[in-house]
Formats: C-alpha cells, sequence, structure tokens
C-alpha cells in the first residue's frame, strides 16, 4: 500500500537525458533488511547491472539497513523506470532468497543535480550516511557502500 505521500514526490519530477540525481528509497515499514549481506549484496548486483546494460552510470551509493542512497547519471532511462526495475529485480531476488516480502516502500526520493562540480562533494556526504547514523567508526568499515573517487 502506497503512503499517502508517495504520489506527491512525482509531482515536477522531471527525468533529464545525461542528468545527475541522487535517488533515495526506504524498505517496507524501515526494516533493516539490508543488514543480511546476500541482500544487501542482491541489490548492489541490480545497480550495477543497470551501468552493466548502459542505462546508468553509477557514481555512488550506500545501502543502509532500512534504506539506499544512489547517486546516479541516467543514460537511457528515465527515473521512474530505473528504479521500477531496481526495486522489482532486487524484489524478485530476495524473496526467492530469503523469503521477505515486501522489500521496499513505494515510491522513491530524487534530487536532481544541477552541477558536475557538485558530484564528488555529494558522494563524499551520501558514503560517510553510515558514520553519521554511528554504525561504524570509519567508513571502510561498512560493507556496502561504493564511490567512483574514494573506492
Amino acid at each position: 500500500m502506497e503512503r499517502p505521500h508517495s504520489r506527491s514526490l512525482r509531482i515536477g519530477r522531471y527525468s533529464a537525458h545525461r542528468g545527475f540525481y541522487l535517488l533515495t528509497a526506504c524498505t517496507y515499514q524501515r526494516q533493516p533488511h539490508f543488514l543480511t549481506l546476500n541482500i544487501a549484496r542482491a541489490l548492489v548486483l541490480e545497480m550495477l547491472a543497470c551501468d552493466r546494460d548502459g542505462l546508468t552510470c553509477t557514481y555512488c551509493y550506500v545501502v543502509m539497513p532500512d534504506h539506499l542512497h544512489w547517486l546516479v547519471e541516467l543514460k537511457s532511462i528515465s527515473l521512474s523506470l530505473l528504479m521500477r526495475r531496481v526495486k522489482a529485480r532486487a524484489s524478485l531476488k530476495v524473496a526467492k532468497l530469503h523469503g521477505v516480502k515486501p522489500l521496499w516502500q513505494g515510491g522513491f526520493h530524487d534530487r536532481a543535480i544541477r552541477q558536475e562540480a557538485d558530484l564528488q562533494a555529494l558522494a563524499r556526504y551520501v558514503v560517510a550516511n553510515p558514520l553519521r547514523r554511528g554504525l561504524v567508526t570509519n567508513v571502510a568499515e561498512y560493507p556496502h557502500w561504493d564511490a567512483v573517487w574514494l573506492g
């Protein structure tokens, strides 16, 4: 069931070809499903498959216990189709392997990045999420992140 405000997230949404976006999606009822290594890796593999298939270029991501942050450039897909694809494919894998249903809340949040120069600073902010949340004392200790500049 969609939350009442999830539809309002789509108002004014525009998917610019070659645009940069910070995408955020939360697990259903904010359950910490991504604490399980195989579940988190299933999501990461689906995101990276979008790069491999020429749909996106991933600049960074962090998979938190109950949500995802993904800094991405769109190549040949809209934001809605991208998130539908990733969430659906990850959900199918996770349901098959671990019986988790549903995996995701409806909707997602997107923030368009206007200046390419802002990407590296934003990537640092994104991958520092586990530090700010107190999950680790050093970002290198957290297993579910990557960034083209920081790896």
